[in-house]
């Protein structure tokens, strides 16, 4: 982290160019909801559009030792082609043989395949970019989703009323047992115990956690993508506060 802080210096990277750069670091924890979506709002810039996706398409090119470039690579352009600018998708498509060539990536660290997330991950994000109308539909989840979180943290939804909840502790504990995670889907940890970004399920403590941050009740997220969403919102609070 140290020699990164010095080489931003040295290079003198720009502060756009800087965010990517932690996003996609060699850190054995993935980028922050919070960075993501400050780098996919500095996609409506030109200027820093222009500084942030040469860098993308570097650390894609990474191989070895540094999976993580990689890895942390497609999971933030994953974010940047729902959440940010449109020419990030575009761009995506045009350049779409250097992320269908990761689906082939090898890695062995500790006799553990962590190529195996870089081939997933690369095989998601070009099933993604093949599909247009998926790629609509989820760029509008997105914004829904945003859009949605905004309300609710001003404690109201669109009707004016108080939405705040929680999940049931039965709901939580039927999840848990069937090995699926609160999203409804089957839990990664669970069926392929590799990927050190994933959680194997979630639990009411996770919205114990927004509220001690934030003050504020949060309902159970329906996807990821929400799920960061509120977590950016309840840190936003804090800090207001």
């Amino acid at each position: 982290m140290l020699a990164r802080g010095v080489r931003n210096v040295i290079y003198n990277y720009t502060d756009a160019q800087r965010k990517v750069r932690s996003a996609t670091s060699n850190d054995a924890w993935g980028p922050s909801p919070a960075l993501m979506h400050e780098i996919a709002d500095l996609t409506d810039n030109v200027v820093a559009y222009a500084e942030i996706m040469p860098i993308i398409w570097k650390r894609l090119n990474d191989h070895g030792k540094n999976w993580r470039h990689v890895y942390k690579s497609l999971v933030l352009l994953d974010h940047l082609i729902k959440y940010g600018n449109e020419r990030v998708s575009q761009q995506c498509k045009e350049n779409i043989f250097a992320i269908q060539t990761l689906k082939d990536f090898q890695y062995i660290e500790d006799q553990k395949d962590q190529g195996y997330n870089v081939r997933e991950k690369a095989k998601q994000l070009v099933a993604l970019l093949k599909d247009d109308e998926r790629l609509r539909n989820e760029r509008r989840k997105a914004q829904e989703a945003r859009e949605r979180y905004v309300r609710q943290a001003m404690g109201m939804d669109s009707n004016g009323s108080v939405t705040y909840g929680r999940p049931t502790t039965s709901s939580m504990r039927r999840n848990s047992i069937e090995g699926s995670d609160a999203y409804g889907g089957t839990s990664y940890i669970s069926s392929h115990n590799t990927n050190p970004y994933s959680t194997a399920y979630r639990s009411t403590s996770y919205n114990d956690s927004l509220h001690a941050v934030s003050g504020k009740d949060f309902g159970q997220p329906t996807s990821q993508e929400e799920e960061q969403l509120q977590m950016q919102i309840a840190l936003a609070e804090s800090q207001r506060e």
